[in-house]
């Protein structure tokens, strides 16, 4: 029987640090998918409950950050515990004096940076143990393998899960895949991307699909190519602008506004 996918959250204030934790991940012997990161308190709750009545990403682990600009790692941890579905908390920082506050917040591991694959091998496995089978979805409804593209990257190929993915640029013979860190290549058509990757992906232009949830912003720009003005969708987190044909404005419209 094949084990269940940890979803994990990472928030730590330092771009290296969680990009550290992330490849640790990667090369973990326990199933794990990154579905989000923050670097802060207030980009994990908003993450995790954001406004508009739509549910955040469902996360089993969140690997935490103890000092952090704002409230500290302990606070988030408290206001995690009080979510409908807590996720499970391991603490990940660079010092020791915190342990015994992080265990009365029922944090299910402690570690300290640098951190060592075999003890987040270890938390990890903790993490899956104590995971219920119905955690991985809502009640009744069977869980959805995460599509999964393959990109490449320098003479290499990489599998790149479909919740990295900001949004697909078709060029003049391939397409663009890009994530918040990195651009990939990849052989298909936008098209046949459309039909693997389902509703989470909106067809934003003939040349681009974009992920719901990397949409930012949507208005009306200049158009330095054609002359005057189109619509065009700000993706995060990188912030680059993406034409919007004119008809699929309503859609994009919609999918922004939560409908």
């Amino acid at each position: 029987m094949s084990q269940e996918v940890l979803r994990v959250m990472v928030v730590d204030d330092e771009n290296l640090a969680r990009l550290r934790l992330k490849t640790l991940l990667s090369q973990s012997d326990c199933p794990n998918l990154v579905v989000a990161e923050a670097a802060d308190a207030r980009q994990a709750l908003a993450a995790l409950s954001p406004e508009g009545g739509s549910p955040g990403p469902m996360v089993d682990l969140v690997l935490l950050d103890i000092q952090m600009p704002g409230p500290d790692g302990l606070k988030l941890a408290e206001r995690l515990r009080n979510l409908p579905l807590p996720p499970a908390v391991v603490f990940v920082t660079a010092h020791a004096g915190h342990a015994l506050q992080a265990f009365e917040l029922e944090a299910l591991d402690y570690l300290t940076k640098p951190v060592r694959l075999d003890r987040l091998n270890a938390a990890l496995a903790r993490c899956a143990k104590r995971k219920p089978p119905a955690a991985a979805g809502a009640p009744g409804v069977p869980e959805v393998e995460e599509p999964t593209l393959v990109a490449q990257d320098r003479g290499r190929m990489v599998r790149v899960p479909a919740s990295q993915v900001i949004y697909l640029k078709a060029e003049l013979k391939y397409v663009t895949l890009r994530t918040a860190e990195h651009s990939h290549v990849l052989d298909q058509s936008l098209t046949e991307l459309e039909t693997q990757l389902g509703e989470r992906f909106v067809r934003v232009h003939r040349n681009a699909l974009v992920a719901r949830s990397a949409m930012k912003a949507l208005e009306r720009r200049a158009d330095d190519e054609e002359g005057g003005e189109t619509w065009a969708v700000q993706v995060q987190p990188t912030g680059e602008w993406l034409a919007v044909s004119r008809r699929q404005v309503a859609t994009v419209r919609d999918v922004m506004a939560g409908r």
